[in-house]
């Protein structure tokens, strides 16, 4: 044990050589879950739109086939949906058939995720449906702008904008805000904001793989390259996103890369991810960064999920276990 420093000081910070090597898929998860693990990489990981047409003609297509799979699942879950504006903002209205006295006054805020440029209108709607039927409580969906209409700050502006109007007619200690992946860095982001504006923060937050570090450090980074089936890759298509988003603008800023932010008064946050997710180091990093700010922060990890694969589909059970977990947190925490 004592000879890895001395060896350290000679040699330097040699990276590690990994052989090539072929991974199984697991036996110890659903079988639901087994089918999500064993799908090939998909087609354009690695061949992003490069115009600005062209971004919006993939989330044009991805708006168009949602449909298909929002609106079925909102029927198995008992989940209505409509379109609305709050603060000035297209927003969707995401509201279970039954809900519980003890989530009358409770509003949960959903951000959406997509690399800041993806899943418009229903295409964004899946996590927020999955909340609302798993939790019972009403979801307000942020159909926040994207390039090539409008870039930074314009998604974090509208976002924060939709979470002051919630607070005309929302106690802060009832309302919750959650996104996976953009959404979960804009979910941060907004807590930024929110200190900045001096506005209350919400009684709890949801954190969902966060792209919080857009410099792209973390060792899952590496790690997990070619691995997690979604992203695949640093430099692969949500890279390129994020900085058609940016627009040139530095991805350090903590409203681009909130893990550089501070992150002290946030309120309770539970963070999900997976352990073939790209950004499971941007997870734990922003765990353990709340819990040196003094906040109260749980992580719940998934056994071989690539990135935000528990979003997918209300039929998979690593999924329901997700939100189930996620809906208890809330319930804990808002009204408190």
């Amino acid at each position: 044990m004592l000879l890895a420093p001395v060896a350290m000081a000679q040699t330097g910070l040699a990276p590690r050589d990994a052989p090539a090597k072929r991974i199984p898929v697991p036996d110890d998860v659903s079988p639901q879950m087994q089918a999500v693990i064993a799908q090939p990489l998909h087609s354009g990981w690695n061949t992003p739109p490069t115009t600005p047409e062209g971004w919006r003609a993939l989330a044009d297509s991805q708006a168009a086939a949602a449909p298909s799979s929002v609106e079925p699942m909102a029927r198995r879950l008992h989940v209505r949906i409509a379109q609305s504006t709050l603060g000035g903002v297209k927003v969707y209205r995401v509201t279970p058939e039954t809900i519980p006295a003890r989530n009358a006054k409770r509003l949960l805020i959903h951000l959406h995720g997509g690399c800041y440029v993806l899943n418009p209108h229903e295409a964004a709607l899946g996590e927020a449906v999955l909340m609302a039927g798993f939790s019972r409580t009403p979801v307000i969906s942020v159909d926040y702008r994207m390039p090539p209409t409008a870039y930074f700050p314009a998604a974090l502006d509208d976002a924060t904008a939709v979470y002051a109007a919630a607070l005309k007619t929302t106690k802060p200690k009832d309302i919750g805000v959650f996104g996976s992946s953009a959404g979960g860095a804009l979910t941060l982001e907004v807590m930024l904001r929110a200190k900045q504006q001096r506005l209350p923060t919400p009684g709890a937050i949801a954190v969902g793989t966060p792209m919080a570090d857009e410099k792209e450090h973390g060792d899952t980074m590496q790690t997990n390259a070619m691995v997690d089936n979604v992203l695949v890759s640093p430099s692969g298509f949500c890279d390129a996103a994020a900085r058609f988003y940016a627009r040139g603008h530095d991805m350090a800023d903590p409203m681009i890369s909130p893990l550089n932010g501070d992150l002290h008064n946030f309120p309770p946050t539970i963070l999900t991810s997976g352990t073939r997710d790209l950004l499971l180091s941007d997870t734990v990093r922003t765990h353990q960064k709340l819990l040196q700010s003094g906040v109260e922060a749980e992580l719940l990890v998934f056994e071989a999920m690539s990135h935000a694969q528990y979003t997918f589909d209300d039929r998979i059970p690593e999924d329901r276990q997700a939100f189930t977990e996620i809906s208890a947190f809330f319930d804990r925490h808002l009204g408190h």
